[in-house]
């Protein structure tokens, strides 16, 4: 799997998922906060089967060096 996730889109996924599995933990919200593992999983692998899907990719593009 080709990464399709920045470090920015990385570390907010990964906020976000760890936000929501500490909810359920602690019993606070619907058990949809489960969830959280979803976000969680995708950021810590950097790829996004929905970026894939979508033809998106939020990584930072490496520069080519041309040399003649």
């Amino acid at each position: 799997m080709k990464m399709n996730a920045g470090t920015v889109d990385r570390a907010i996924r990964i906020v976000v998922g760890l936000g929501l599995i500490g909810l359920a933990i602690a019993g606070i919200g619907a058990p949809w906060t489960w969830i959280g593992l979803l976000p969680l999983l995708t950021g810590t692998m950097g790829y996004c089967p929905a970026y894939s899907l979508l033809g998106m990719n939020t990584c930072p593009m490496k520069k080519e060096s041309t040399q003649e």
